[in-house]
């Protein structure tokens, strides 16, 4: 896993955090709320993303092919 990796995961965080603020804030909660669940769900699928290459490089090492 890369350095870079992490970075692109917390600017997601951080935009998402700010979204969430300015919609709540603006009485909007419902918008909100999906932000946040968007963000989410773009992070997991980034890091479901990095677990399948994580097991690919396993089976590759140990000959599983």
């Amino acid at each position: 896993m890369d350095v870079d990796f992490i970075f692109r995961i917390a600017a997601i965080g951080i935009i998402v955090a700010v979204l969430n603020q300015l919609l709540t804030r603006s009485g909007r909660e419902e918008q909100a709320m999906m932000t946040t669940l968007a963000g989410l769900i773009v992070v997991l699928m980034m890091i479901v993303y990095q677990i399948s290459d994580l097991f690919e490089t396993v089976k590759s090492l140990f000959g599983l092919w």
